[in-house]
């Protein structure tokens, strides 16, 4: 009985490891071309921690910009309550141009970053697989350089969100903020 039940759960690990990699990343991903202000649009997850929070969020800016050793040092600024703050995040390259990696400091979680899709200009596609020592999680990000994106980008966010099985009710458009969002917090 306990071989059976390690040889289910190791099989099970196995194909969620192998559906990890199945998630595409940037052909030809040019780093460069990331940098600059972006905008969240859209935001899908199925963590507890999106389903509590949901109902407050809203559109953030976020700039990202490359370190001198290669990696993306991103910057997001949201509102919170009345006041906006800033969330500091390092992106550590990995051998794979495209797909990053962050250990959240606060909470532990290691985040397993792609950037699935983009096209420099108007909007790009992310991916993350956060892990914890008790669970994990998947979110799916739509960035753009402008507040709002055409319905076929947006299309495609709902499209890829499902693709990786969330549900219609674990995504989100962000709702858009007021310009303080664009200067210092």
């Amino acid at each position: 009985m306990r071989a059976t039940l390690l040889g289910v759960l190791a099989l099970a690990l196995l194909g969620a490891l192998h559906a990890k990699d199945t998630i595409p990343v940037q052909p030809n991903f040019q780093q460069d071309k990331m940098t600059g202000k972006w905008y969240s649009i859209g935001l899908a997850s199925n963590s507890n921690w999106f389903k509590e929070k949901k109902h407050l969020m809203k559109m953030c800016t976020t700039v990202i910009s490359t370190t001198a050793d290669g990696n993306l040092e991103v910057t997001s600024t949201y509102p919170k309550g009345d006041q906006c703050e800033k969330r500091n995040s390092l992106y550590t390259k990995t051998e794979q141009p495209g797909r990053f990696r962050y250990t959240n400091p606060r909470w532990g979680s290691e985040h397993d970053i792609r950037v699935v899709e983009t096209n420099y200009d108007e909007y790009a596609l992310m991916f993350t697989q956060i892990s914890k020592s008790t669970s994990s999680s998947n979110m799916v990000l739509l960035y753009s350089r402008t507040k709002e994106l055409s319905p076929e980008r947006m299309e495609r966010f709902t499209q890829f969100s499902r693709e990786q099985g969330l549900m219609d009710e674990e995504m989100l458009i962000l709702p858009q903020t007021g310009e303080r969002l664009e200067g210092q917090a």
